[in-house]
């Protein structure tokens, strides 16, 4: 494709992208109004299926298509890293003998803030469905606390601690399994990621239909694929090394 041929077709999408966006904004209730179709439509379904976090309802459950392609889209972006980063043929990975060394206080702290934040995570990410959270918030509270080894104690524990093949196939399993959700929606319902699954009573663990499920899903992903990219920029910072 020549030049001036990308020049036409990036016009055309700007083109077609400002008319749009002007009848958008020429469209839109004016500012203050009491004019929300959105929240209309938005809150009662999330109610009717038991999800009293309307953001997650919107997020799993009216529009769980362009969630999955927003989780697709980190997968991508880990997998991307990964490949840039990994070592090339003139550098190799070396670890120093010794490391900083870490106060006594900052070591008490992390420590003790590990399994706290861990707790926060899971809890951010199954109680999604109920309260402010859910798997994307979730999972990068779970990968920040696992890398509070590092902090408190020192990478070669964060190394034994994360063996990133588990993280690696977790993540792969969970971007699988919101797809199989999708897939299940369609054979049983007749639409993909349509909620099939009992709504059950509004405040309960088990309840939302599907929602609560892609919600730990995104959770395993999310927090699966933090850590993975992570490890990567920590591996370039520390242990990667040029060849002379």
């Amino acid at each position: 494709m020549t030049r001036q041929v990308r020049w036409v077709v990036f016009w055309l999408g700007a083109a077609g992208f400002g008319v749009l966006a002007v009848l958008a904004m020429i469209r839109m209730p004016g500012f203050g109004s009491l004019v929300h179709p959105y929240r209309d439509l938005a809150v009662p379904l999330a109610n009717a299926r038991s999800t009293p976090n309307v953001v997650s309802a919107l997020n799993f459950d009216q529009r769980a298509l362009d969630t999955l392609i927003e989780e697709t889209i980190l997968l991508g972006s880990v997998v991307g890293a990964a490949a840039l980063l990994r070592p090339s043929d003139h550098e190799r990975e070396h670890l120093a003998t010794e490391e900083g060394r870490t106060l006594e206080a900052t070591r008490l702290l992390g420590y003790l803030l590990l399994p706290m934040t861990l707790m926060v995570g899971i809890d951010v990410v199954v109680h999604g469905h109920l309260t402010p959270g859910g798997g994307f918030q979730g999972g990068v509270v779970l990968a920040t606390g696992v890398h509070l080894l590092y902090v408190a104690g020192s990478y070669r524990t964060l190394q034994k601690l994360r063996p990133l093949a588990w993280y690696r196939l977790a993540e792969a399993l969970g971007a699988g399994a919101f797809v199989v959700l999708g897939l299940l929606g369609l054979l049983v319902a007749g639409g993909f990621l349509v909620n099939f699954l009992p709504y059950g009573t509004s405040g309960d663990l088990f309840s939302s239909g599907t929602v609560v499920l892609l919600n730990i899903a995104v959770g395993i992903e999310v927090a699966s694929g933090v850590i993975v990219l992570l490890a990567q920029f920590l591996a370039q910072a520390l242990t990667v090394q040029e060849i002379r």
